[in-house]
């Protein structure tokens, strides 16, 4: 049964609006799962188990060595992956 509540409603919405955020997708999703992993740990949101795959795939993409550069496969796995997240968030 997904979250329900003004908490957990602005968690969702913040997660959303820092996909959308001008930048970079890369530092936006990195800051937009700092939040969200904020939400769960708080018990805002409730991690499902689909969630929670999505998020360790979604680090394994964000993954770079020292003084590697953003972007590439990194940027384009961000967004696919967040964006799956964003609509798993209804259930969580």
């Amino acid at each position: 049964m997904p979250s329900t509540g003004a908490s957990a409603d602005a968690a969702r919405a913040a997660f959303r609006e820092r996909l959308d955020a001008k930048g970079h997708v890369v530092a936006n999703v990195r800051e937009g799962v700092a939040g969200l992993e904020d939400a769960l740990a708080a018990g805002v949101l409730v991690r499902t188990p689909v969630l929670a795959t999505m998020l360790a795939d979604l680090l394994v993409a964000l993954e770079q060595d020292e003084g590697q550069k953003l972007g590439g496969k990194s940027a384009e796995a961000a967004r696919f992956i967040g964006r799956a997240i964003a609509r798993e968030l209804e259930n969580a």
